[in-house]
Order: structure tokens, then sequence, then C-alpha cells
């Protein structure tokens, strides 16, 4: 062999394990995602009553977000956002898609009612890094066979189309109200769970782990649970642990501590298999909770689910990744539900310069300190005319039958002080930076059939201040 075959093999030896190095260093991600928890409901928020003991121990292990918001106080948009890293309302996803709204095509049971085909998702930037893709629960983003899982980017699937269901297993007695409530492996392969499916999704989403590892492979994991949305179900073994509770308020204990439990069981499958420090592992809510269906309590802010104040669109947000975040941090300016797609495809080695036409914007240099700036200035919201707006620390919400309302959110949090009369001026300039956003926007893909509704539209005129 001659000194230049030798020379040209070490150097292909050295390119290749400089290929497998990188390839093992991309970090392997788990979305822990929670369905209308209260904001208060947590340990690591303040709670005495929950016991929530796995994502207290994932909060201290990691960081915590004190101002994280969704880009909608309902299920179905703020989802939207979330998996194209966009504001829902730029491909006309800005209401809510459940039965009772209508399009042109609408089945009136939200099977046509999904992210258009023309949007990239999470799992579709991942997957172009090489990444296993998996969902597991409620996916609430389009019925239709178009809008599938398994047609979005996700390799797997197991959950149900629908919004909500029930958390035990339907039978000849019990029976969903409709087919998008049913548990589906894959595509079209309909067969109920045994248990409780809080449990269950943890089972699954530890075997889809376990695969990825044993493949070498790097993987994400979207575990999309449908806890603690109603219906209000809860084993006899978790409604035991909280004799001093009643009502709804013992139910949602009950089902929150399902909720970490099951969070507990794939954080330790991590730990099992040694991959727990490579791993980003984050844990969030999609909207505020609805106070006074599942008893949620979002103190100390106001408001709750379907509303623009605080309490209906801030949510609690831990991210941990062991070799990469220092433990016990915390971060306390703004930060969006939409900044998960750019954040996540960052870690994987991905190009942000790739991603066009995107809202979100990548966390990693903000949590790591290297920049100091806010990664948001403004942030909006908006559902028909009812809208609001942050601009640095101040926000405006405007509404259909009454002048708007402006809050310094620093010193008013629970925003029970109207700051509009005194400051005209930021009023104005703060409507006109709404309206110049709203020009962007696309027309809604579907609307009321009927006219407003007490609970999912016209929440603004309850306030829940605390």
């Amino acid at each position: 062999m001659s000194k230049l075959t030798a020379a040209l093999m070490l150097l292909g030896l050295c390119c290749f394990s400089q290929m497998v190095s990188s390839a093992e260093e991309k970090p392997n991600i788990v979305l822990l995602f929670a369905d209308d928890a209260g904001y208060a409901d947590f340990g690591f928020q303040g709670s005495s009553v929950m016991q929530t003991p796995n994502l207290d121990a994932l909060a201290a292990n990691g960081v915590k977000f004190t101002q994280a918001y969704v880009s909608d106080p309902t299920c179905g948009p703020s989802r939207a956002g979330l998996m194209t890293g966009r504001y829902q309302q730029r491909f006309g996803f800005e209401e809510n898609n459940v039965p009772g709204f209508m399009s042109e095509n609408s089945a009136h049971d939200g099977s046509e009612m999904g992210i258009p085909l023309s949007e990239k998702t999470i799992a579709d930037h991942l997957k172009r890094q090489g990444y296993s893709t998996a969902f597991y629960g409620k996916w609430h983003l389009g019925g239709a066979d178009r809008f599938h899982p398994l047609k979005r980017g996700f390799d797997e699937y197991y959950g149900f189309r629908g919004g909500a269901r029930s958390y035990f297993a339907y039978d000849s007695v019990k029976t969903p109200p409709s087919k998008l409530d049913l548990m589906e492996r894959n595509f079209g392969v309909l067969k109920e769970h045994q248990g409780y499916l809080t449990d269950v999704l943890a089972s699954e989403t530890n075997a889809f782990i376990e695969k990825s590892v044993k493949a070498n492979k790097p993987f994400f994991a979207f575990v999309s649970f449908n806890a603690v949305h109603t219906p209000m179900d809860a084993t006899e073994e978790d409604l035991a642990q909280f004799p001093s509770l009643t009502g709804d308020r013992k139910t949602v204990a009950a089902m929150t501590l399902a909720l970490d439990r099951a969070s507990g069981k794939i954080i330790d499958k991590l730990k099992e298999l040694g991959v727990a420090d490579n791993t980003l592992v984050v844990f969030t809510n999609d909207n505020g909770g609805p106070t006074d269906r599942n008893a949620s309590d979002n103190s100390p802010l106001s408001g709750s689910k379907s509303n623009h104040l605080e309490g209906g669109i801030r949510v609690p947000f831990v991210a941990s990744w062991p070799s990469k975040f220092a433990a016990g941090s915390q971060y306390d300016y703004p930060v969006s539900l939409l900044d998960l797609l750019p954040t996540f495809y960052a870690a994987a080695d991905g190009q942000i310069t790739e991603l066009s036409n995107i809202d979100g914007v990548n966390l990693l240099p903000y949590i790591a300190g290297d920049n100091k700036a806010r990664p948001h200035h403004t942030l909006y919201w908006k559902k028909d005319v009812r809208a609001a707006i942050r601009v640095g620390d101040w926000k405006l919400m405007r509404f259909p039958d009454r002048p708007a309302q402006l809050y310094y959110l620093p010193n008013d949090q629970q925003e029970l002080n109207d700051l509009a009369a005194s400051e005209p001026e930021r009023v104005k300039a703060m409507f006109k930076t709404l309206f110049d956003w709203e020009s962007t926007l696309e027309r809604p893909r579907w609307l009321l059939k009927r006219k407003f509704e007490n609970y999912d539209i016209e929440r603004m005129d309850r306030y829940h201040r605390k």
C-alpha cells in the first residue's frame, strides 16, 4: 500500500468518524404536551394541592419560562401554530376546529378543518434532519385522511383524530360520539386501548423510544396528552390520593397526577436507556385552563381558556437538556410556543436560514445567554374582531363591543388597572401595529354556523378575576 493510499484511507476514516460523531450528537427531542391544564396546577408553578413530582423535577433540572404564551387560547389554533411555527391566522386557521363551525366543504365534525397541506410541520423539518418521528394522543388538526399525522411528517401514530374523548375504552355499551374519537394505530387501524389512556400513551411512547435507540437513530416524540381536558375521567386509585378535595377539583387533581406519572415514565425510560443527557424534553400546555369546565386554576392570572386575558394565553413551560441547559435556571422574557419548531430544528443541527416564513425564533442562544435581547418585541392574538397585542411589556386588548383596554404587565399581571384612557398615543400606536399585522393574514377558513355562544366565543364578558 502506497503512502498516498494510506493517507486517503485515513482521511476517509476520519471523515466517516466525524459524520458518525455528528449524528450521535443530535439530541433526541420529546415534547410532553398537556391539554387545558391550569397555569397554577403544578408544583413547579406553586401549587400545594397538585402532586406533580416528576414535572417538578424536570423543572428543577432545566429551565423554567415565566412568560410563555400560546398563539391562541383554544386547542386547535394553538396546536396549528405550534406545529408550523407560524401564526395560524396566516393560513386561515383562526377559529377552533370543532362542530358548529362551517366552511365550504365542512363536514361539521372537524374532519375538513385541518392545517393546509401547503404548510410544513415540525415533523417534516425534523425528518429532513434524519429523525424518526412519532405522534401519540390527541391530534385535532384535521380528521380527514389527507390531514392524517402519517401524511404530515410523522412515521408512527397512535391516538385519536378529534379534540376530546373518554380516558377509558369505548365498547358496545359505551360508544364514541364520532369516529374521530376512536383510537387509531398508524393509518386506519381502529382498536380501543386497555387501561387508562394517559398511562397508555406513555407506554406507547416508550416503545417508540426503545426502538429508536436500538436503531441508533435520533427521535422526536410528540406526546399530546388529552389530560386534563374534559370529560372528567380519573381512576379510583388516583382519586383516593386527594381525600380532602371534592367534585371536579378532586377529579382534575387525580387526572393531573396521572399526567405527571405518565411524564415520569417517559423521563425514566430515557434515563434507563442512557440517553437522558442528550435529550431535549419540553413540557407545556395548549392554552389556559377552562376554570369552570375542569376546575383548573390559573392563579394569579385573570381569565381562562378562550379569552385573551393572561389566564387564557400564558402557560406553564419548562425545558430540560442536561448536557446543554443549566439546572434550576429561569427565563423571564416572553416566549411563544411558535418558537418550538425553530428551536427543535436548530437543536437538530438544522440551519435556521432554511426555515422560511416562520414567526417563531430559535430560543437556544437566549437560553445560553449569548443573546440577551428579547426573543419577541411584539406578540399577537386574534379571533374574529377580538384581538390582543403585546409590545414590550404593554398589552392592548381589542373588543367588538367596548373600548380597548391597555395594561402594563410587569406590575399588573392580573390586568386590573386599565391604562387606556391615560395612554391614548400608546393605544393609537398599538392599534396601528395590530392593523398592519392583520393586513398580512388570510381570511378564516371556517366561520361560526350559529351566532356567538356562551363558552367558546364571548368569554371576554365573564372575566375570572382572582
